[in-house]
């Protein structure tokens, strides 16, 4: 394999990822949408709908907030109908951020316009790229789903590894 690939796979998703590109996408998403669902508080009904009902802290671990920042979105959410809070019954210290039923409904559509976004994109692609594209970014999404930076480049390739000696 051409080691240039890994360089440009670095250059284009860190484009992809600057939050500059993510607000264009997330305005056009939630357009009308109402509810307290902005491109702020998107990303916490769209970890939620993919978590399940969590506590604010470790949904803020999945969409890069902290609790508080989960609560406060949250809590816009909340008045708009989409969510709601309930004890948690394994530790009643916590709160359990859960999807209401029109919370459900508005992923759901947030989910279609998205499908339909990149579907436009796609479009002008010849299809037989657009299906590659897809499959090696399912691929890529399923292999690294669970991996650390570690997992995925052990031992002394890796900078940013610590010895067992060197975490204790």
């Amino acid at each position: 394999m051409n080691d240039e690939l890994g360089r440009r796979c670095e250059a284009a998703l860190g484009e992809l990822l600057q939050r500059r590109i993510r607000v264009n996408l997330y305005e056009d998403l939630v357009a009308g949408v109402g509810r307290g669902v902005d491109i702020t508080s998107y990303p916490i009904l769209s970890g939620l709908a993919r978590l399940g009902p969590v506590t604010a802290g470790t949904l803020g671990a999945e969409v890069g907030l902290d609790r508080s920042g989960v609560s406060r979105h949250a809590t816009r959410l909340e008045d708009g109908g989409l969510i709601t809070r309930r004890p948690d019954p394994a530790d009643a210290r916590n709160t359990l951020l859960i999807l209401t039923d029109e919370g459900e409904s508005t992923v759901a559509v947030l989910r279609d316009r998205l499908a339909g976004i990149f579907e436009q994109q796609l479009r002008s692609w010849p299809s037989h790229q657009a299906e590659q594209f897809v499959a090696g970014l399912e691929r890529f999404v399923r292999e690294n789903h669970d991996r650390s930076f570690a997992d995925i480049v052990p031992g002394t390739n890796n900078p940013l590894a610590t010895t067992d000696q060197e975490a204790d």
